[in-house]
């Protein structure tokens, strides 16, 4: 009962989350210094075939939706499947944010370009945090988190950093074997890979049991 007096709560961090996670994957575009870890595989398909990053975003949402199937087998819920649908409102998302981005200036130096990057680890994690904990549909990939999460008993922040590492690696090491050169990868791919899950963990720390006493959740990803 308490889950469904909470659900206007959870609506909120929920569609909240997206839209401040999508704000910092745009902000890390006009950092010029590298895609977001989650977004460094389809942004590589995009760069190697020259396909529309809406649909490599798809193709890869649904490979992580199928590797969920895999890991969790019979555990698998059914209605996980609308995180393909989902990926749709967080491309919407992402091209409202992207043109907010665009009213301002390009960073003019590095040192404005890292510090826009430092933002952008932030708004991802912030949103991540908010997001994830509602106990609705996850983007795919956060939702593969959380299967991994609960399969290997790591806690969820940890997990994040191993896979936002991987995630790196495969796009560098594609993007270097197809077209000689980093691609979508740049510094702020490989600090945003590393912090964006150390500051789930410590946002987790910080405002988790606010964040969990405000929903009523019963997940806490620790």
């Amino acid at each position: 009962m308490k889950r469904k007096e909470n659900i206007g709560k959870r609506l909120l961090l929920y569609f909240g989350g997206l839209l401040i996670m999508t704000l910092g994957v745009a902000i890390s575009v006009k950092s010029d210094l590298g895609v977001t870890s989650i977004s460094s595989i389809p942004y590589t398909i995009t760069v190697v075939t020259g396909m529309e990053l809406g649909i490599a975003t798809m193709i890869f949402s649904v490979a992580v939706v199928l590797l969920q199937i895999a890991i969790l087998r019979k555990d698998y819920k059914i209605i996980n499947l609308l995180q393909i649908p989902i990926v749709i409102i967080f491309g919407l998302f992402l091209t409202v944010c992207g043109k907010l981005i665009n009213f301002f200036p390009n960073p003019p130096d590095m040192v404005l370009k890292f510090i826009l990057m430092l933002f952008s680890t932030v708004f991802v994690a912030f949103g991540v945090f908010l997001y994830v904990p509602t106990g609705f549909i996850s983007l795919a990939p956060e939702g593969f988190l959380v299967a991994a999460s609960k399969v290997t008993k790591i806690k969820f922040g940890t997990v994040k950093v191993i896979c936002d590492i991987l995630m790196v690696i495969i796009s560098l090491v594609t993007c270097l074997i197809a077209i000689r050169s980093l691609g979508s990868v740049g510094i702020g791919t490989i600090v945003a890979a590393i912090l964006v899950g150390t500051e789930v963990k410590l946002l987790t720390k910080w405002l988790g049991e606010k964040r969990d006493s405000f929903i009523g959740a019963e997940i806490k990803l620790r």
